[in-house]
């Protein structure tokens, strides 16, 4: 066989561990701010933060851990957690981050699914821990003691673990499809299902945060993660700014809005991302407080989880504050889609670039998408209704040990989402509801999202959920559960009044439930499981 004499590219593998070393070497004077329990920040730099995860990940390896172990990590957003996130992965291992957010049975499912070898916990959240602790086995568990207490009988301390390592120990060399961390969808229905993310995967989905077109994330930002780093990686924004050399502001266990707010003020921050609950509590504490907090110009929010209502883009404007939808799941890293303006669209109507910017926007670089229905792929036409499919190299191909699932998956590897969207001419996807969440009344589709989004229009309106209940006439009818602003002026007549301006009559809800607030699942979106069995009768 004659030589193939053209010249190819080196085989350098996508791992982590280039990301944390990149941050070591160039960006090590860049600030890494915490919050901690006791409202004292913490700070120090990408320097100490590369010298102390090398360490770290050095102390793991002279533990004990073995490539591909499972090191459980039930932590809030500060330093520390940052440390796991990039040792565990560099040492080999697998980061499992836990939602503290979910039961303890939960928790405790999940440990035991993942089989995580090793516990990483903070102080604070030990009473937690304690109510499952007798029913998992990991082999060693070691507390961060955020403001310096003593670590309880029981159990090692973080930092005398630190100190056992070496950070110039050189790291174990990872293939690029190793598995680098792993999450649990919030379990809505049924038990939680893991995901697992590789280094490549990883690398990639970080590489594209940086886009202008997609997170738009720099060296030149100040991020405050609202998003919590126990889910999807915060979004996979720790690794992007380490990526880059963003300055990190975590704010620890205080997301309440004034917290974020002084946070965003005195540390001058750019860029934010949570989901829309975080938004809305944001403009409210702005509109009670006006002129207490100098922000930076221009921040923006990525916002997630749910849809953000146009009423609420519009409000944070008002304050200086970009809003940017992006669109994802646990199961796709997760950052799917985002939402920009094209160039063309520049010079549109506000009223239609906004109508624009409610939607879920349009794929990242490598996701690939295609909205299915019964007649197959459904056209991008802006209208015709399909699941939203996806597949690409940072969408998961299988969940953790659980081959029962495989039906996630069509038969030529698409992974089906669930949710119902249609796609205009030029990719921008406009979800219409969770397939379970769609409202089926005489043979027509009801959207329970286009409808919550208007109620959340209303100025007497503060949160609104719509479900359907049943109907002997019709099989099913919408009915909207709203958190009222103000009783005396939102009453259903009202709210009927004021949808009847935007919908067709059979689309408007029968029924009306005030309530003093929504459930919410783990990670802010609305449980409308809950609710759909609190109203499976009808109106109480």
């Amino acid at each position: 066989m004659a030589q193939n004499v053209l010249g190819t590219m080196m085989q350098y593998p996508l791992a982590i561990s280039s990301i944390l070393d990149r941050a070591g070497k160039y960006f090590g004077a860049r600030e890494i701010v915490s919050r901690l329990p006791d409202r004292s920040i913490h700070r120090y730099t990408y320097a100490d933060f590369h010298r102390r995860a090398r360490q770290l990940a050095s102390a793991l390896r002279r533990a004990g851990l073995r490539p591909g172990d499972r090191v459980g990590t039930l932590m809030w957003n500060h330093y520390a957690h940052l440390e796991s996130y990039f040792a565990i992965p560099c040492a080999a291992g697998i980061l499992h981050t836990l939602n503290l957010r979910l039961h303890p049975n939960d928790l405790q499912f999940i440990v035991n699914h993942a089989e995580d070898r090793f516990l990483i916990i903070d102080d604070i959240l030990l009473p937690l821990y304690e109510q499952f602790r007798d029913r998992v086995k990991p082999e060693r568990v070691f507390v961060v003691s955020l403001c310096g207490k003593p670590v309880p009988a029981g159990y090692e301390d973080y930092e005398a673990l630190m100190a056992t390592g070496d950070a110039s120990d050189p790291l174990p060399e990872t293939n690029e499809r190793d598995a680098a961390s792993m999450c649990y969808t919030s379990g809505t229905t049924g038990f939680p299902k893991g995901v697992v993310y590789t280094q490549r995967s990883v690398v990639l989905h970080s590489m594209c945060g940086g886009l202008t077109d997609a997170l738009a994330l720099s060296g030149h930002d100040a991020l405050l993660p609202v998003v919590p780093m126990f889910h999807v990686n915060a979004w996979g924004l720790p690794f992007t700014a380490t990526m880059l050399g963003t300055k990190l502001v975590l704010p620890g266990p205080f997301l309440d809005a004034e917290n974020l707010l002084d946070l965003f003020d005195r540390e001058q921050v750019t860029i934010s991302g949570g989901v829309p609950t975080v938004c809305m509590a944001l403009v409210e504490a702005l509109e009670k407080n006006p002129g207490r907090w100098k922000l930076a110009p221009e921040l923006r929010v990525l916002s997630g989880g749910s849809a953000p209502p146009e009423a609420l883009i519009r409000a944070l404007e008002k304050h200086g504050i970009r809003l940017v939808h992006a669109y994802g799941l646990t199961e796709s890293s997760p950052i799917a889609y985002v939402c920009h303006l094209r160039p063309h669209m520049r010079d549109w109507p506000e009223d239609r670039k906004y109508a624009v910017r409610r939607m879920q926007g349009r794929p990242m670089p490598f996701v690939e998408t295609r909205i299915v229905n019964d007649a197959g792929i459904a056209p991008q036409d802006g209208a015709t209704l399909g699941e939203v499919q996806l597949r690409g190299p940072w969408i998961t191909g299988a969940y953790y040990n659980l081959p029962a699932e495989r039906d996630k998956w069509t038969a030529d590897g698409w992974f089906r989402t669930g949710d119902v969207a249609s796609a205009d001419a030029e990719g921008f996807l406009k979800i219409a509801d969770r397939t379970k969440d769609l409202i089926k009344s005489g043979g027509e589709w009801i959207s329970s999202v286009d409808l919550e989004n208007a109620l959340m229009g209303h100025p007497s309106v503060k949160e609104a959920a719509v479900i359907a209940i049943p109907d002997a006439k019709w099989a099913e009818r919408p009915m909207a559960v709203v958190v009222a602003k103000d009783p005396v002026t939102c009453t259903a007549e009202v709210l009927r009044a004021y949808l009847a301006e935007r919908f067709a009559k059979w689309q408007i809800p029968d029924a009306f439930e005030f309530v003093e607030s929504i459930p919410h699942t783990s990670t802010g979106k609305m449980l409308k499981a809950e609710l759909r069995k609190r109203y499976a009768e009808g109106r109480k």
